[in-house]
């Protein structure tokens, strides 16, 4: 049998490479061909602005987006989908068509696991894959720059170094279902105010060591089909016509061989061929379609070589054949969604994090004797993020409140009042909905235990203009908080808040915007039938006031105005910029509590060319739970610094020990040399830290690393 399989592998025929296929189809194709590649199609019946009506167009699936292929050539067309969070039904327009409703992206990153992110990207792109499209609007992971930005919850964090590794995940797993994935928006679309004419402003040596750098490590992990260029400008040019953003660094430094695709109406211009975008997305959004008739006319013209539309579409025809949707396209299947569920559930219990937990309130007895839940729609449901990442729930009806911004707010049906009370069937549960404090606060006093859940819209165009939270929600924590100290409240939110109440209640739990099964894992967690585990993904500050630009910025300005925002934090976001700052915050990035206790010791920490770091995890409690190590770099050849440059999620049983080995990427450590376009490592001694949070530093240990 060995000589057979030898003899089998001496006569095998290398098969073409995605490169040479692509290659020849782009031989093939006809100019018209090739310009019918380089544009799409809202896939949507909807009415412009100016009156112009548009229909689905012929051969498409009712989504965000449509691409006609080149059916004599068997290349397929592009059915495009947002599904940042599960698969899109924009306008509710395919009747009857659902989807799993992931918790808010935020949820996977607090779960600080790679595993979480690939389950996530693989259970969407197997949906998308089922449903028949193949190009998925997803793995969005801007950093959180400010946290009132109304799309944080579609991304993964303020740090480049997880949201690089969750993203390129995410990307992973979508792809190995033979859809093709996107990461977006590139770059630095950390605003949704104003976000078409929006500069944003920052020096190009700290975007490449932190925005850029999330970007890189995703690209390299993930390697998505697409990249997706935002509305905004980046130091003055706009994203999608950046010449530098696009050519030298995307396609030059990091040799992406993928394609550039446009946001939906971020096209401004033919030029924008020669400066890297590849493809026009949504093009009745732009003031003409610029890469249909007026892209002919100028290669014709010879204002745009053969070369660069040759190039255009060797990228778009390479990634499917890569990808798998030629020569394994899309097929209409059923969907497990009880299965699907269950992943959805699973994330959201691992993204819960536990901010206070004032004489061990949590878990709850099952044995409590009456329970009071008030406020945030929990007899009905658990709010979702609004917007391109908007899902209808496969688990029943979606419940929509009008919002006081007129904005209608949706909840997925999954109450927590019913998880609750299933959860505590000897426990006496009475709600309300907490539109009068003193009613709330008049049943808080007569339970052992209340619970309040507080609500915040958040969505994509429209940034929330402080952390406070709305209709008065503030004051009802601090009224039932003074008639019953034994409070906890849930926070269903996409961004941190402020918390003026935070000495005064007993509990406190971030669930996000926790998916259609959220309601049953807040409940796992608050009875203790899972662990709480998850830690914050971004900082949390006392107040606006003590946040680098404490006023929104642009608020109020004119819709369509030119903007800007400099970014004068460069590097240092997030828990960086209060490190160096001195600002202590409510509650700091990688913050969060567990039912169990963790101790690590055994730190060995070894350098060279590579800064090596060892150590073990012991759960020293009595409940099976699962710890989240982080490693942080606090000097580097001499240099003061603060950077997250490992982490790794251990579950453990009580008294159990596990090691764990970390081996820190060079970049990380590193600094950028933008005058010569490479990253560089420092030669000297290198000094490490185990932490709690960015801000509760332990162990520690150090080693000398050779430069490069």
């Amino acid at each position: 049998m060995a000589l057979f399989m030898i003899a089998m592998a001496s006569t095998a025929v290398a098969l073409p490479s995605a490169d040479e296929r692509a290659n020849r189809l782009v031989a093939a194709m006809t100019l018209d061909d090739k310009i019918g590649l380089l544009h799409g199609d809202v896939a949507l019946p909807w009415t412009r602005g100016d009156g112009v009506s548009f229909k689905v167009p012929p051969g498409a699936i009712p989504a965000a987006g449509f691409v006609p292929g080149v059916p004599r050539l068997r290349v397929p067309a592009l059915y495009e989908t947002d599904a940042s969070l599960g698969v899109g039904n924009p306008q509710f327009y395919r009747q009857g068509d659902v989807a799993t409703a992931l918790p808010s992206s935020l949820a996977w990153a607090a779960s600080f696991d790679s595993a979480v992110a690939y389950a996530a990207g693989a259970l969407v792109g197997s949906e998308a894959r089922a449903k028949g499209f193949n190009v998925l609007l997803g793995g969005g992971m801007d950093l959180t720059r400010d946290p009132r930005n109304g799309r944080n919850f579609e991304y993964l964090g303020e740090d480049p170094w997880l949201t690089g590794v969750l993203a390129g995940a995410a990307v992973r797993g979508t792809q190995d279902q033979h859809v093709i994935s996107t990461v977006k928006h590139f770059a630095l679309n950390d605003n949704e105010t104003n976000r078409s004419t929006l500069d944003a402003r920052i020096d190009r040596t700290a975007l490449r060591e932190s925005d850029l750098l999330a970007f890189e490590i995703a690209i390299e992990r993930g390697q998505p089909g697409a990249v997706m260029c935002g509305y905004n400008r980046l130091n003055a040019d706009y994203a999608c016509g950046n010449h530098w953003l696009l050519v030298d660094v995307l396609k030059t430094d990091w040799h992406y061989p993928g394609w550039v695709m446009s946001d939906w109406g971020a096209v401004h211009a033919v030029s924008d061929a020669l400066n890297g975008l590849d493809q026009e997305s949504g093009s009745q959004l732009d003031r003409e379609v610029f890469f249909s008739g007026p892209l002919r006319a100028a290669v014709e013209a010879g204002t745009v070589p053969i070369a660069r539309i040759n190039d255009m579409v060797h990228r778009i025809v390479r990634t499917m054949i890569a990808v798998g949707i030629v020569d394994d396209p899309p097929v209409a299947a059923d969907i497990d969604y009880a299965a699907h569920a269950k992943i959805a559930l699973d994330i959201e219990r691992k993204g819960i994090v536990l901010l206070k937990n004032a004489n061990a309130l949590l878990p709850l007895s099952r044995n409590l004797k009456s329970l009071a839940v008030i406020g945030g729609y929990a007899n009905v449901g658990v709010p979702s993020g609004g917007g391109s990442a908007q899902v209808i729930p496969s688990n029943g009806a979606t419940v929509r409140f009008p919002a006081s911004d007129s904005i209608p707010e949706f909840f997925d049906p999954s109450a927590p009042v019913e998880a609750i009370k299933t959860a505590m069937p000897e426990t006496l549960v009475r709600y309300e909905g907490g539109g009068f404090p003193a009613r709330a606060a008049a049943l808080a006093a007569s339970s052992d235990v209340a619970i309040v859940f507080v609500t915040r819209q958040e969505r994509e165009g429209v940034d929330i203009p402080n952390l406070t939270l709305p209709d008065g929600q503030d004051a009802l924590i601090a009224a039932v908080a003074a008639a019953n100290p034994h409070t906890i409240v849930v926070l269903e939110t996409g961004n941190p808040v402020s918390m003026p109440w935070l000495e005064h209640v007993a509990a406190v739990l971030e669930a996000w915007f926790p998916g259609q099964e959220g309601g049953q894992a807040i409940a796992d967690v608050l009875v203790g039938a899972v662990d709480p585990s998850g830690h914050l993904p971004l900082t949390f500050p006392r107040s606006a006031a003590d946040f680098l630009r404490p006023t929104l910025p642009n608020l109020g300005a004119v819709p369509g105005a030119p903007v800007a925002i400099d970014y004068t934090e460069g590097a240092d976001v997030g828990y960086r910029w209060y490190a160096a700052a001195g600002v202590a915050p409510l509650f700091a990035f990688g913050f969060g509590l567990s039912y169990t206790h963790f101790e690590c010791d055994h730190l060995v920490v070894k350098g060279g060319q590579d800064l090596r770091v060892t150590f073990d995890v012991r759960n020293s409690g009595d409940r099976a739970g699962a710890d989240v190590a982080q490693l942080y770099l606090t000097s580097a050849a001499g240099r003061r610094t603060l950077r997250l440059i490992g982490f790794q999620r251990v579950d453990l049983a009580p008294g159990e020990r596990r090691s764990v080995s970390l081996t820190a990427d060079r970049r990380v450590l590193g600094w950028f040399d933008e005058a010569h376009r490479r990253w560089r490592l420092s030669g000297g001694v290198y000094r490490v830290r185990l932490g709690k949070s960015a801000a509760d530093l332990g162990l520690g240990g150090e080693a000398v690393i050779a430069a490069r």
